[in-house]
């Protein structure tokens, strides 16, 4: 699995990544996490609001930070 935490450096997207990081550290997933800042590629994947998660090339999560929960759903799917 592969999740894409897309967000140009604001608090809300180091804050998502702290969630999501904390998600996968609890759930015991095998998980590859990557951070997207670059602004263009951000857009191009449709994203317009920030923080995003995309997981296995979809996204996911949009303009929010997740909770725990809601990213531990992701990682069951």
């Amino acid at each position: 699995m592969k999740i894409e935490i897309l967000g140009t450096g604001c608090s809300k997207c180091r804050q998502t990544e702290k969630i999501v990081r904390r998600a996968v550290e609890e759930t015991g997933v095998t998980v590859d996490i990557m951070k997207i800042e670059d602004l263009q590629d951000i857009i191009d994947r449709g994203v317009m609001m920030t923080p995003a998660v995309v997981v296995d090339g979809d996204v996911k999560i949009m303009g929010h930070i997740p909770s725990v929960e809601e990213v531990k759903k992701l990682l069951k799917q």
